[in-house]
């Protein structure tokens, strides 16, 4: 299978920041086709990308020759994910169809697809245990998830070093996560929540990795203007992701999970 640009989990010299936010995610999702597509002896996949909005994961995915459907509730976002992959050059590989996790058997055929993105969704769902369900029931019998979403943890570091005490507290001791009414995520989860999730609904836990344990609290002035720093901390990213110590103060959990 033919790559076209630089690998994903590379720091971008333009966007360095973001670069660092989803590199840790990139690192294993990348692995994680190579080796879909070597089991399965076939160069492209079908992927599936839940709630992929403008096309931040899916146009990368699409670029290393996969087959991608987008499903997101956004008539707009969709409409931004189509002018995405022609500037990409994969409109012919991308496709988008509105819709949600909740309603998502109704929108695409079961059993259909090699790997399922699931990312920034559980947030949002009224339920995450029936989200999970469905996106796993969109999975072909070998096929893996890519789980993302909001550490509970790294919500508390944030409070507290912003001096936010008794918001910290209240992140720590809520059953959702959240810190108060200002909050505008519904709910956090711990690698706990997430991993006892796919084993609920029958897969296999691959790996855990914390994201974003320290691009969001080193700042931005350092990493923009300090020759060298995006990279050394893009090194301490992909170090510290695997460590489980630092699962419980990440900003977001990322969970590969499979289907024996």
């Amino acid at each position: 299978m033919s790559r076209t640009g630089p690998r994903p989990g590379g720091v971008d010299p333009i966007r360095p920041r973001a670069s660092l936010r989803t590199a840790v995610v990139w690192e294993v999702l990348q692995g994680a086709l190579e080796r879909r597509a070597k089991s399965a002896d076939r160069p492209v996949l079908d992927v599936l990308d839940i709630g992929g909005g403008t096309g931040n994961f899916a146009v990368p995915v699409a670029r290393l020759g996969h087959r991608v459907t987008v499903v997101d509730p956004s008539p707009d976002a969709l409409f931004a994910l189509e002018r995405r992959a022609a500037e990409a050059g994969v409109t012919d590989r991308v496709t988008g169809v509105q819709g949600d996790a909740h309603g998502l058997p109704g929108v695409i055929p079961p059993g259909g697809y090699d790997m399922v993105l699931c990312h920034g969704v559980l947030e949002y769902v009224d339920d995450p245990a029936e989200g999970v369900r469905n996106v796993v029931g969109a999975l072909r019998p070998t096929g893996s998830l890519s789980l993302l979403a909001a550490g509970r943890g790294g919500a508390v570091l944030a409070r507290a070093l912003a001096g936010h005490f008794a918001e910290a507290q209240q992140a720590l001791v809520d059953p959702n996560g959240r810190y108060g009414s200002g909050d505008s995520l519904p709910r956090r989860f711990t690698a706990d929540d997430l991993t006892r999730l796919v084993t609920d609904a029958g897969l296999r836990t691959a790996s855990v990795h914390g994201v974003r344990v320290f691009a969001d609290l080193v700042p931005g002035v350092l990493v923009d203007t300090e020759p060298g720093a995006a990279e050394a901390l893009l090194r301490l990213e992909l170090a510290a992701a695997e460590e489980p110590g630092f699962h419980s103060v990440a900003t977001q959990l990322h969970v590969l999970a499979e289907r024996d």
